[in-house]
């Protein structure tokens, strides 16, 4: 590396090293006054609205979609646009989180009266524990930084990361005290390779047809099966249970070692404890089952170990989910 691309590197690694010490500092911080913010909100009727200007309204806008993904109404409102009618975005039971640094903006100083004279509960999340918005506010999530990670100690860097850690913190601890599972965060993410993940089922990529041979099958009605089923395997079956299963690689393996299609038979050849899975299962549990063990097929069953058919890797790797 010449000399500007190892200072580029010194000068990242600085900046990473001031903003998660300032994180890291966040703990301090954690007393009793939180607790009682997270056990109000949790109470709550209403939603929480989050608000703030320039880099603190950012930070304030992904806290709102964090918010929602995990289980806890809330909204977004400029605190420029509040003063100028934005502010009967607020309603009766809702609470206001004002995010802000310095917690002195003439636009904080205009909406923390109006905001306090509704009735509403104002919770401040600032830096500045001496500030308007601090002095003002019911509840303070203190936010507060040794220097923001910008050279001249003026860009918002620091400060809108402790922000966001911050608003993360209460919303993780919601999310416990709610008892948010996989199941719940699935509903608001329907969407996409995420959402895909944690509802598509075993069930909603299977094969109708079960590709099937009994025990005593020749080679030849095992390829015939294997190939007509275009599943890359077969299950052996006996009566309804299952007994073994066939994939391509079995059949290479049996020519490699000189075995004769004409008197080899579908027991010579299958693997006799093949990997399942149920049917009602994650398809992304399917996947990892096929991923630790190095294989492309895996048989799904129902509760009474019954084969109902055969999902393949590419199955799943169709969905897009990875």
């Amino acid at each position: 590396m010449d000399q500007q691309q190892l200072s580029i590197i010194q000068n990242a690694r600085e900046t990473l090293l001031i903003e998660s010490e300032s994180v890291k500092n966040l703990t301090n911080y954690l007393d009793e006054g939180f607790t009682k913010i997270v056990e109000t909100l949790f109470a709550s009727k209403g939603r929480v609205v989050f608000t703030g200007i320039g880099k603190s309204a950012n930070i304030a806008n992904k806290l709102v979609a964090t918010f929602n993904s995990t289980g806890t109404p809330a909204l977004f409102m400029h605190a420029a646009d509040a003063i100028h009618g934005d502010l009967g975005l607020v309603q009766k039971d809702d609470v206001v989180i004002c995010i802000s640094k310095s917690g002195n903006s003439p636009e904080i100083k205009a909406l923390v009266p109006l905001v306090k004279n509704m009735g509403n509960l104002l919770i401040g999340m600032v830096g500045n524990l001496q500030s308007f918005l601090a002095l003002q506010s019911n509840m303070v999530l203190n936010t507060t930084v040794a220097e923001e990670a910008c050279p001249n100690n003026l860009a918002p860097t620091s400060s809108t990361t402790a922000q966001l850690a911050m608003g993360d913190a209460v919303a993780v601890c919601l999310m416990k005290l709610k008892g948010f599972t996989s199941n719940d965060f699935a509903k608001y993410h329907p969407g996409g390779a995420l959402g895909k993940k944690l509802y598509l089922r075993v069930e909603d990529v299977l094969r109708e047809e079960l590709p099937q041979v009994d025990r005593s099958a020749t080679i030849k009605q095992v390829i015939v099966e294997i190939s007509s089923k275009r599943l890359g395997a077969t299950t052996v079956i006996e009566g309804n249970k299952l007994i073994g299963i066939i994939t391509d690689g079995d059949l290479r393996r049996m020519l490699e070692k000189g075995l004769s299609i004409e008197t080899t038979l579908a027991s010579d050849v299958m693997s006799a404890t093949p990997k399942t899975i149920l049917v009602d299962a994650l398809a992304v549990e399917a996947f990892q089952i096929m991923e630790s063990a190095n294989i492309m097929q895996l048989i799904a069953v129902d509760e009474q170990q019954i084969p109902k058919g055969i999902i393949h890797l590419h199955d799943i790797l169709k969905e897009g989910i990875f």
